[in-house]
């Protein structure tokens, strides 16, 4: 029997009586209740537009009113599908425009893209470019060893000596509290002119070079006045190389007393709050400085450390994870009477961006209880150093213990896991104020070839966590020649406004002796670097012969891209590199496991693979074929890959040698032209060196015209492919114009417009008051819809974008278009390519009211006539829209057309948000499978402050209790607390400033953060289905089914009864994340590979120098005296002094 439909007043059907979807399995075809016999079909003639005179199959007849029937849905889609089809060949041009291309065929080459020979000449040219830095690298760390080694040591230097550039003395001029403006020393700084320099991005000045000196050391200490003065000298080889190399970015050497010299000149970026730039914490300095570690930090939180020394350890251990790279390994761990890990990592793991957040976090959670035992923490760490199941950089091996201090030396631990070859550095670290013997902390660090260091307040922690680098580059200084090896660093952003870069990094040694016959100095002297940006490289790629969906992409050895045309970063944080996975810039499957492990190899290859990729919107997904071939880059730790669709084997190359055609098809491009042969959007390419880029299309159109009055398509100041191919394509689409859109009445077929857009970079859109409210991207290869329709077969509907939170669309004047788009595919003597795409723009309301026609029973003009209890009919779209509705939803599971008028300003809508329940059941019949990944590009507002109480975040405060205890203000606590709020005035930041902020960004007004993306696509189900969603009364009855050759899913289903039946909606909007779970993925890490060399050890090593210090006893006198300035509001000014090895005397 058939299925009463609710308006004729019957019950709903017990779930019994009809189909429905079994958890886990895809749909089942409904039972036969619902299919019945069909009447003969009647004529559409009299009833549709000219076009639809298209032969129709009959709608079928029926005996009752019911639910439709699977064979009459079916009759519906072909419809549809053929209405579809009709308008595209007669409007879209496909066949017209293949027909153009052949007339033309005089006119234009066929090339080759060969992926072996373009990959192996771009990673040819990336290599020349890259030599070029190294020689220069070269010059300069010879240069600098040999100023230094003739330098002549002065103790009696003073400030009024030196004469140089201070980077940031004009910031500090402009600041009333700056220390330099009290003391008056600026007598040494000199003044200089700059002029603008596009390719620095900057104002510099071509004879000087700058200096810049972190604000936690003291300018006039006599180390960093002899540093200034040897260094001075590098400022003529940096003017050389730049005469050699014009090409030449930022050149800089990185001293390991923390002084950077940097060339050309240019002020330093002022920032909104404190500057915290050390050249000794940026990514390129630490990985030019040592060679990779496997670190493991152990905490005493015993009941012995106070809460502000336990403070103190907390931001301690935070700033010795930042002084760790990629290539490093690490993990954090406490200890009393046992030790334990501080986070959900029981091994050393990769010291990545995300894996160091998850520490500093876990960090913050360390509670003092218990006593201390060294012996439990001290195994702990060996015992994690010994593991080798697990991926690891097995190089420098190290523990850094921070103690509050203690009498035992675990002598017999050491004798059990490091002596006597001592291949793990132990460096310890006496934390806080206190009066405890620092003898056995000094003797563990210098048993064990590693360093002791004091940390007695806030004001040393960033100096004493990152000065064991000096210790780590003894064995490379005692290697020599042999460790002067260039290493090329990941992408980070540039500190002077460069954007991103890579930076090539040569160590530079101390080659003097302390006196006749004595070992040679073991000291590194720093790093230096030169930067090549991102976008040089970018340069040397081929631009637009790849096509729209090809691409160059380079990787290191850590598998992060260097460059792919998803490595967006929306902001960036100064003291950490841009770290994007090839894995994560591309949607992971195996293949591109393997391709990527391939890579980090060295090895060459090719692949062709079937794979997902993302829509340049982020709206769907599509499974498409690539081609995978991919190189070394020699000389280097990156390898290039290439990116081919099969389609893009081939391109165009236009041949307008005569003269009279070029002006004949420019003059097409001229406005006057646009009202008879539609309006046209050129891409906004280089297409000439002095033409004049802008955001706003007319406008850069009117710049290339006149430029191209003033030189031709074949001056050699422009590019002559580009050129040649933009107006070849001009000429081309203004031919489809006047062969089909000019004589044709768009009005009459509910079109608001028709357009094509070329490979060439041509946009056409017809008629021309169309181009008001055309949006799409003007260069086609960043147009989503141009990139989808190559990818896909047949007809691409792409409806206006809609966000849930946004208002509805409009829908007046009829403006509200939805696209619909097909490439074009030629095939020129068995060569195939597909060099523009075509399509029309359907007017939204008129073809909803189509819609509904064209799934209806009507077969002519007659008004239809509703099913009721006289009459025997099933239901259909445009009589019972108030109890069936019917929609169009595209391969993203967005609404395209609805037979609700309603629902017609929520097109473009996820349909989950217009019908849930629906939705959801499509999900759960396999109609469309989800995606998910993960954007770690993505810039997100910043967190309010949250409450931070009467007193600044991270200071301890004393009880009334501790203030009426004299033995607490003799203590070393009072000391201490004294020494961190002193310093926390000039400090502060370190505690309320985003790091990003405080380094030299005075705009940050959002910050990096991980995003969940969440796409949807058909699944495996391609044939017509019938189901039930099954809810008891408030069951619904839907059928679905595919379009053929479209992107298109048509659904119709019973309205919904009621609201007991929302189980859940599913979610397509973009949501924060914390990412997926990092303990789980360290369990299964990605491959990579460390540095080729290693320098942990060297036989010759002096040890000796393993560090000194002893607590400073201050007076009760004086600890009340300085309360007492503090609490009335008169603290001194410090003097930060630079704490260094006794042995840095340069």
């Amino acid at each position: 029997m058939a299925v009463p439909a609710r308006t004729c007043g019957a019950s709903r059907p017990s779930p019994a009586r009809t189909a429905r979807s079994l958890p886990g399995r895809g749909p089942r075809p409904g039972p036969s209740a619902w299919r019945r016999a069909v009447g003969p079909p009647r004529p559409l003639s009299l009833l549709l537009p000219p076009l639809l005179l298209l032969p129709l199959l009959a709608a079928p007849g029926a005996s009752a009113y019911s639910f439709p029937q699977q064979h009459t849905m079916q009759h519906w889609a072909r419809r549809l599908e053929q209405e579809i089809d009709g308008v595209m060949r007669i409007f879209g041009g496909v066949q017209q425009l293949r027909e153009i291309y052949k007339d033309n065929r005089n006119l234009f080459e066929v090339q080759e893209n060969e992926p072996q020979k373009l990959v192996e000449k771009v990673a040819g040219d990336i290599e020349s470019l890259l030599d070029r830095k190294v020689q220069a690298l070269k010059r300069l760390a010879d240069a600098a060893e040999n100023f230094q080694k003739a330098h002549r040591w002065q103790d009696n230097i003073k400030e009024e000596d030196i004469l140089y550039y201070d980077a940031k003395a004009d910031a500090e001029l402009d600041d009333p509290e700056s220390e330099d403006v009290e003391r008056g020393s600026k007598a040494s700084t000199l003044r200089l002119d700059f002029v603008e320099d596009s390719n620095f991005k900057n104002k510099v000045n071509y004879s000087y070079t700058a200096v810049q000196i972190p604000t936690d050391i003291y300018k006039g200490s006599t180390i960093i006045l002899n540093e200034l003065n040897w260094t001075e000298a590098l400022e003529n080889v940096f003017i050389e190389n730049r005469r050699q190399d014009p090409t030449l970015l930022w050149q800089v050497f990185g001293s390991a007393t923390g002084v950077t010299r940097y060339y050309p000149a240019t002020p330093w970026r002022a920032p909104k709050k404190i500057d915290l730039y050390d050249v000794r914490r940026r990514p390129w300095y630490i990985q030019g400085a040592s060679s990779p570690k496997d670190m493991v930090i152990i905490v005493d939180v015993s009941g012995s450390v106070s809460g502000l020394t336990l403070k103190l350890m907390k931001t301690s251990v935070c700033e010795m994870l930042d002084t760790l790279s990629d290539d490093d390994y690490v993990n954090v761990a406490s200890f009393n009477e046992k030790a334990q890990p501080v986070s959900c990592f029981t091994h050393l793991v990769q010291a990545n961006v995300r894996n160091k957040k998850v520490f500093k976090e876990a960090v913050q959670g360390m509670v003092a209880k218990g006593t201390t035992g060294y012996k439990a923490g001290f195994e702990y760490a060996f015992d994690q150093l010994q593991n080798s199941n697990i991926t690891r950089a097995n190089c420098n091996k190290m523990i850094m213990m921070f103690t509050d201090g203690g009498e035992d030396r675990v002598q017999d631990v050491f004798e059990k896991y490091n002596w006597p070859n001592r291949t793990v550095r132990v460096f310890t670290f006496s934390v806080g104020q206190h009066n405890y013997d620092v003898t056995p902390l000094q003797w563990m660090a210098c048993a064990n070839k590693g360093y002791y260091f004091e940390i007695p307040s806030i004001g040393a922690i960033r100096i004493n966590t990152q000065e064991y680098l000096d210790v780590l580059g003894r064995p490379m200084v005692l290697a020599g020649k042999e460790a002067k090896q260039v290493q090329w660093t990941n992408v980070y952003e540039d500190a002077l406004g460069l954007g991103l870069v890579v930076t090539g990094t040569l160590p530079v040694f101390n080659l003097t002796q302390d006196g006749p016959g004595e070992k040679k100095n073991q000291l590194i002297l720093g790093v230096m670097g030169i930067d090549v940006a991102l976008n040089d490289i970018k340069r040397l790629t081929p631009n637009y012969t790849l096509g729209a969906n090809g691409y160059v992409f380079a990787i290191d050895l850590n598998g992060y891209v260097l460059l792919h045309p998803n490595l967006k970063p929306q902001t960036t944080n100064f003291r950490e590199p841009v770290t994007l996975d090839f894995l994560d810039a591309e949607l992971e499957d195996e293949n591109k496991e393997e391709i990527r492990r391939s890579m980090i190899d060295g090895n060459k290859g090719h692949k062709q693979i079937r794979t997902l990729v993302k829509s340049l919107d982020e709206r769907y997904i599509d499974e498409v074929m690539r081609n995978y071939t991919w190189v070394p880059i020699r000389s280097t730790n990156y390898s290039l890959g290439l990116v081919l669709p099969p389609y893009s084997t081939f391109y165009l190359q236009a041949n307008l040698s005569d003269q009279i055609l070029q002006v004949k098809y420019f003059e097409f491009l001229l406005p006057s032209s646009f009202e008879s042969e539609g309006h046209v959007f050129i891409a906004p390419r280089e297409y000439c060196k002095d033409l004049n880029a802008s955001d706003n299309n007319t406008e850069f159109l009117k710049n290339f015209i006149e430029l191209m009055e003033k030189v031709t398509p074949d001056s050699k100041q422009c590019n002559n492919f580009l050129l040649h191919n933009l107006i070849l394509d001009t000429g081309i689409t203004q031919q489809l114009v006047e062969r089909v859109w000019r004589d044709q009445d768009l009005n009459t077929y509910s079109l608001l417009a028709v357009f094509a857009a070329t490979d060439g970079g041509i946009t056409r859109v017809f008629p021309n008051k169309a181009a008001e409210d055309w949006t799409e991207n003007p260069e086609p290869f960043n147009a989503s819809f141009y990139r989808r329709s190559l990818d896909n077969h047949g007809y691409v509907f792409k409806p206006p974008h809609q966000d849930a939170l946004l208002r509805p669309l409009e829908l007046e004047n009829d403006t509200v278009g939805i696209l619909v788009s097909t490439a074009v595919e030629l095939s020129l003597g068995g060569r195939t390519l597909r060099p523009a795409v075509v399509g029309v723009k359907l007017d939204l309301e008129a073809w909803a009211e189509k819609f509904k026609v064209l799934a209806s029973n009507r077969t002519h003009q007659d008004q239809p006539q509703k099913c009721g209890p006289s009459s025997h009919c099933e239901m259909d779209c445009e009589v019972n829209n108030e109890d069936l509705l019917c929609v169009l939803i595209d391969d993203g599971g967005f609404l395209v057309l609805s037979n609700q008028n309603h629902q017609w300003d929520q097109v473009g809508r996820f349909f989950s948000e217009v019908d849930a329940n629906l939705m959801l059941a499509l999900y759960n019949n396999s109609f469309y499978t989800r995606k998910e990944s993960y954007d770690y590009q993505a810039a997100c507002a910043p967190q309010p402050p949250g409450n931070l109480g009467s007193a600044p975040r991270g200071i301890f405060v004393p009880t009334i209790a501790d203030f009426l205890n004299l033995a607490w203000w003799t203590s070393a606590a009072a000391w201490s607390l004294f020494q961190q709020l002193l310093y926390g005035i000039i400090y502060h930041s370190w505690f309320q400033a985003d790091p990003a902020e405080a380094e030299g960004n005075p705009e940050v007004r959002e910050s990096s953060c991980v995003m969940k993306q969440t796409q949807y696509y058909f699944g495996s189900v391609n044939a017509s289905y019938n189901a039930i969603i099954d809810c008891g009364n408030c069951s619904r009855l839907f059928h679905a089914q595919r379009l053929t050759n479209t992107n298109l899913l048509f659904v119709v289903a019973e309205k919904p009864m009621c609201s007991q039946c929302e189980a859940g909606r599913l979610l397509q909007k973009e949501t924060h994340s914390d990412g997926p779970e990092q303990c789980e993925l360290v369990q299964r890490p990605r491959y990579r590979r460390g540095p080729h060399i290693c320098f942990d050890y060297n036989a010759t090593e002096d040890t000796s120098d393993c560090g000194r210090g002893a607590s400073f006893p201050p007076s009760l006198g004086v600890l009340v005296s300085l309360q007492l300035l503090l609490l009335l509001g008169l603290p001194p000014r410090p003097q930060p002094q630079v704490h260094a090895h006794a042995s840095r005397r340069l």
